[in-house]
């Protein structure tokens, strides 16, 4: 399952399901996820140039303010999403081997 860099009309995460990263939706998410950091990068800029400025007024801190929450926030999204695809391909078939048996059950002392 893919996490999407958009949410729903709820504001629910949106997910993809598929094991082909070159399939439609796939390469529409990278594109969305592309110009979302793209964006991000934009806001900063702007955000750093303004913050430099004296006597700046609370309209536009705010308005800043509220472009740079949302920029993190489809940041963090992306992060979130890549993170998840980026797990399987770091856990080896050891560290998967451990984990199976790390989580099984163990027989009590007793030998019930």
């Amino acid at each position: 399952m893919r996490l999407l860099p958009w949410v729903g009309e709820s504001g629910a995460p949106c997910y993809l399901s598929t094991d082909d990263p070159g399939g439609r939706m796939s390469r529409l998410a990278d594109e969305v996820e592309t110009d979302l950091l793209d964006s991000a990068q934009y806001v900063l800029t702007e955000a750093r140039a303004l913050l430099a400025e004296t006597g700046v007024g609370t309209r536009e801190l705010r308005f800043t303010g509220v472009r740079l929450a949302e920029s993190l926030r489809d940041t963090l999204r992306i992060a979130e999403s890549r993170g998840y695809r980026l797990a399987p391909a770091l856990t080896s078939p050891e560290d998967e081997e451990t984990a199976v048996d790390a989580a099984a059950p163990r027989a009590s002392a007793g030998g019930v």
